[in-house]
């Protein structure tokens, strides 16, 4: 994930997948000891859906398809 990406990730989990800061905490908790996928860590504790996981993928697509526009760099 880039730099950027991840806090503007938890606003999107926040604002859009309406996910609780409890929620989003209990998965920052597992990210820092066991650093892997962020929304794989979400889907596998249950605190989203499949269809959220999904969404969660598109946004993460479009936000780097974006910034590499935006970067110069395609």
């Amino acid at each position: 994930m880039q730099t950027g990406t991840y806090p503007r990730l938890i606003k999107f989990l926040h604002d859009e997948l309406a996910l609780s800061k409890d929620s989003i905490a209990i998965a920052q908790r597992s990210f820092e000891k066991h650093p892997g996928s962020f929304p794989m860590i979400l889907w596998q504790y249950g605190l989203i859906t499949l269809e959220q996981l999904d969404r969660i993928f598109d946004w993460l697509d479009n936000t780097s398809s974006s910034n590499n526009f935006n970067d110069g760099s395609l």
